[in-house]
């Protein structure tokens, strides 16, 4: 099992912060068709050989992704996707 661990700073209000994970979240499950829930400020997510959370606290959001066996090969291309999606949501300028 692989992890992918993403960490971005944000100026965003709680709100924006939680919209921007929903954005987040959406688009991955548009591209790599992932099911998603909340649990608190806790974002969930999931499909078959990939589970994760989004953590959202003040001035930081945190993504964490564990990759099964089969998927390590996508790791860089969905690393590169998170990566790449946090930036445009999470920059509040």
């Amino acid at each position: 099992m692989s992890h992918i661990n993403i960490h971005r700073a944000h100026t965003l209000s709680h709100e924006q912060a939680r919209e921007a994970a929903e954005s987040v979240a959406a688009h991955l499950d548009r591209k790599f068709s992932l099911s998603y829930h909340w649990k608190g400020d806790s974002l969930h997510f999931e499909r078959s050989g990939i589970s994760g959370h989004m953590e959202l606290e003040e001035k930081e959001v945190r993504i964490n992704v564990r990759l099964g066996f089969l998927l390590l090969p996508l790791r860089p291309k969905l690393e590169q996707a998170i990566h790449r999606y946090m930036d445009d949501v999470f920059n509040d300028n």
